[in-house]
């Protein structure tokens, strides 16, 4: 009798399962076995070739990648051929999300982390997890890659051995200012980012509060239409109100208070400082003055208290 053929049913069932893999230069490569734990993965911020080859390892090697917006991050792996399920973690589920998995991770997953673009836990959710999981004893690793702050900085010609990172600034001018004031004195380029609609406000504000200092718009790094556009803030806040608001992601750039600003005499100092409390606390008023002026910010405090008492009704 002849031997009957496997049920179609029974062959699958009992057909190994492929190895993770992923497909770079054409060619698919099987991906190495990556540790138990939450594993924070950089991905491209425009060209979808700027990623690491650990990277693609990790997300199909992982058993689940976890997303801000799923169907941005469908599309990358789609790219490399992986085929990793997606779970969505953003501000509105976050809360909801974190224990399901550290769970997870308790029972021993592999979960690899990513933002829409670039490196996890800048401006992104993705902080909170990582603190709970290593409350929990869970390991976390990083594999490091793109990043919108580094690559703007780079070819933003301002200085770049210190830079304060300080992300979006507040949407309303009142309070924009008042933070811009407080960022005044940091003695090293400022990196933020900012909606293409707000841009022309926001470098107007910046230029209100901190004078004419040299800036760089960085707009849609990494793409076909990559621009950087440098000039100081009131000529770029000139521009960018004339032209109406620019497509694309912006990264804004700002030089630190000069170090070798002249001493003003004292009184065009305290013309400076006088205008200053007409429109700032005294304490923003100091810091306004100290960066516009380079001069020492306990001197202009202490110019400003003086002026402020000397003022006052007797």
């Amino acid at each position: 009798m002849a031997q009957s053929e496997p049920h179609p049913a029974n062959f699958q069932q009992n057909s190994p399962v492929p190895p993770p893999s992923f497909v770079a230069f054409g060619l698919r490569a099987e991906a190495e076995a990556i540790a138990p734990g939450l594993h924070v993965v950089a991905t491209p911020i425009g060209n979808l070739r700027d990623i690491t080859l650990r990277a693609l390892g990790v997300l199909a090697a992982a058993d689940a990648v976890i997303a801000e917006d799923t169907r941005v991050s469908r599309n990358l792996l789609a790219h490399y051929g992986i085929a990793t399920p997606l779970v969505a973690y953003h501000e509105h589920n976050a809360a909801a999300m974190r224990p399901v998995l550290i769970a997870r991770l308790q029972q021993g997953d592999k979960l690899a982390l990513i933002s829409d673009a670039g490196t996890p836990l800048v401006s992104d959710p993705g902080y909170k997890l990582v603190a709970e999981a290593l409350a929990a004893k869970i390991p976390v690793t990083s594999a490091p890659g793109p990043s919108a702050v580094l690559a703007a900085l780079v070819v933003a010609g301002l200085p770049t051995d210190r830079f304060f990172f300080e992300g979006f600034l507040p949407p309303k001018s009142g309070a924009r200012r008042a933070r811009i004031a407080e960022l005044a004195a940091i003695p090293g380029t400022l990196v933020l980012f900012e909606s293409a609609r707000r841009i022309a406000e926001t470098l107007s504000d910046l230029a209100a509060v901190l004078g004419p200092r040299q800036a760089a718009v960085a707009r849609e790094l990494t793409k076909h239409f990559e621009s950087v556009r440098r000039g100081a803030l009131d000529a770029l806040a000139e521009d960018y109100a004339r032209e109406g608001p620019p497509k694309g992601e912006i990264v804004l750039l700002v030089a630190p208070p000069g170090e070798d600003a002249p001493a003003l005499d004292g009184e065009a100092l305290d013309g400076k400082i006088r205008a200053a409390l007409e429109k700032f606390s005294l304490k923003d008023a100091a810091s306004v003055v100290a960066a516009e002026t380079g001069q020492p910010r306990r001197k202009v405090y202490a110019r400003a208290i003086e002026l402020a008492d000397a003022g006052k009704p007797g």
